[in-house]
């Protein structure tokens, strides 16, 4: 059958060499940004003793940001990364895309403004903390696909998230105002907060972890793809300690955000975890009443 075909003007081949002549593409983008703040930080990285905190003007340009540096501490100290809280990063604008990408333990940053697509994404540890002071909560902060694949550390967004928020989450933790379709899909670890509307087919492919939703106008519940997981109802005594852990992941939100809402749930926390559904993969079971099991 192919033979019927003539590929000579597709497949025609120019003359000189066919291999490639030079070492190495030049980078579209040389990110001189962040090469810039990585020698301030070097001394901070190679001696951890001393904490260091920069504070940054940041734009949308400025992509991947936090990934150089942790290339750095990669390098020299690998998985372990650098002690909590050893470089503190305030940065203020709207962020490039993939903020925080594979981000190592020991970093925190802090945005006063908004960040892109992909923030989180693949992180292993530290912190990134985005608040606005000219947006409130109901604004989008966070654009799609945030802690894509991510295995550690923790976000904070104190307005909406877009799409596919938390996917393929292992293992980091994070509180946001809300989020849009798909969120936690094929997620196998970690704890999500989503303290405000969510989008249609919630947890599909989810096989681990486990998120908390404030569920005010009660419509949650058909929102959830219910094929993996089971949306349930944390308000009783046997759900002793995943109460606990929710309140005190809020609590901390509340500190670093100032978020208003998150403090009239500590508030009113035994009549507000009413509102409250968790979802996890089925069959999951109280922590107490599985560990009595156990004994």
């Amino acid at each position: 059958f192919a033979k019927k075909f003539n590929f000579e003007e597709l497949l025609y081949k120019l003359e000189g060499d066919n291999t490639c002549q030079v070492p190495f593409n030049e980078p579209y983008d040389q990110n001189e940004y962040e090469q810039e703040i990585l020698k301030e930080l070097m001394p901070t990285i190679k001696d951890p003793s001393t904490p260091i905190v920069l504070n940054k003007e940041i734009s949308n340009l400025n992509r991947s940001f936090a990934t150089r540096i942790s290339g750095e501490i990669a390098a020299l100290y690998g998985n372990a990364g650098l002690p909590d809280g050893t470089i503190t990063l305030n940065v203020k604008g709207i962020t490039g895309q993939s903020l925080g990408a594979f981000m190592s333990k020991g970093i925190n940053i802090n945005v006063e403004g908004a960040g892109n697509d992909y923030i989180g994404k693949g992180m292993n540890g530290g912190q990134i903390v985005i608040t606005s002071d000219k947006a409130g909560s109901d604004f989008a902060l966070g654009g799609n696909t945030c802690l894509y694949g991510a295995t550690g550390g923790t976000l904070y967004v104190h307005g909406q998230v877009g799409e596919r928020f938390a996917v393929r989450n292992s293992g980091a933790t994070t509180v946001v105002e809300g989020t849009g379709d798909h969120p936690c899909e094929y997620m196998t670890g970690g704890v999500a907060v989503i303290r405000g509307k969510t989008g249609v087919n919630f947890g599909a492919g989810m096989t681990g972890g486990k998120a908390f939703v404030y569920d005010v106008e009660g419509n949650f519940y058909e929102k959830v793809n219910p094929e993996l997981v089971e949306a349930l109802r944390i308000d009783t005594d046997e759900w002793d300690t995943e109460m606990f852990e929710l309140k005190a992941l809020l609590k901390d939100y509340a500190a670093k955000t100032g978020s208003k809402r998150a403090t009239h749930i500590l508030e009113n926390f035994r009549t507000e975890i009413r509102k409250f559904w968790m979802v996890a993969p089925r069959g999951v079971k109280p922590t107490i009443a599985a560990d009595k099991k156990g004994e």
